[in-house]
């Protein structure tokens, strides 16, 4: 990993109503700064000038999704070392160990608590850590 401490989250997610309740939950509550992207596109397009230390993923996105975004993320030097967590509905047991398998840091189902989502995030942080 490539920071002790966790301050920045790239956050991509299409629902608009459920951007803006993780958002206010990891800013308020967790205390994070967050860059907020609808699109794989925008996320890929930001990803770079941002730098997060996680990116906070939706699997199901229109267009490009959360699975592919995260292989364009491992192509890029720049980008590969960016812990990927997805948050996504779709957590049966194969879903979550194909996700981990591609790399995911962790996986975070939906519907998520508002309230406990910047300790899920630090948890599984802080188990990357060491």
């Amino acid at each position: 990993m490539n920071k002790n401490s966790l301050k920045k989250i790239l956050y991509v997610e299409d629902d608009p109503d459920i951007q803006r309740i993780a958002q206010i939950a990891l800013e308020k509550v967790g205390g994070f700064e967050i860059k907020a992207c609808n699109s794989g596109a925008q996320a890929l397009a930001v990803v770079s000038e941002f730098m997060p230390d996680l990116i906070l993923l939706d699997i199901m996105l229109p267009e490009m999704g959360g699975l592919e975004i995260q292989d364009n993320l491992q192509q890029s030097s720049q980008t590969r070392s960016i812990p990927v967590v997805f948050m996504t509905a779709r957590v049966q047991d194969n879903d979550v160990e194909d996700y981990l398998r591609c790399g995911a840091l962790g996986v975070i189902s939906k519907p998520f608590n508002p309230m406990t989502l910047a300790d899920q995030l630090r948890e599984l942080w802080n188990k990357a850590q060491t």
